[in-house]
């Protein structure tokens, strides 16, 4: 069990399996808002899901679409439990504001080093820490 703490940009918790890009994510044309399924034809993670998932990724890129992509998950119900990046940028941090999605970043230790897909992680976007067993 590790702890690393990071900054909080939008508050709540959130606890489940991981799913890690080591690669940015453009929420616009990478992820589909009907299924919430990596689309992208040569992402490492196509196919994979980010339903109900700890979502962690350096950072995102591409249109400002993609904020209301990421809305458009939550709609659907199928948007990531949380997310997690290296550095967030405007895109992700107004779509993760509108749909009410725990978001942390600038964290103490490299996430996409120690975070690995299907670990268990507790994301606490109250106290600005997260717990990856």
């Amino acid at each position: 069990m590790k702890i690393i703490k990071g900054r909080v940009l939008v508050e709540g918790y959130a606890e489940g399996e991981a799913i890690v890009s080591k690669e940015p994510i453009s929420f616009l044309g990478d992820v589909d808002p009907k299924t919430g399924v990596i689309v992208k034809k040569d992402h490492p993670l196509r196919g994979l899901s980010v339903k109900g998932k700890i979502f962690v990724f350096p950072y995102g890129k591409g249109s400002t679409v993609g904020s209301y992509v990421i809305y458009q998950l939550a709609k659907n119900n199928v948007a990531p439990k949380a997310i997690l990046n290296v550095k967030s940028e405007p895109i992700i941090i107004i779509g993760c504001v509108i749909s009410e999605i725990p978001l942390m970043d600038s964290f103490e230790e490299n996430i996409l080093e120690i975070i690995k897909n299907r670990d268990y992680v507790i994301v606490n976007c109250r106290e600005g820490y997260i717990i990856v067993k």
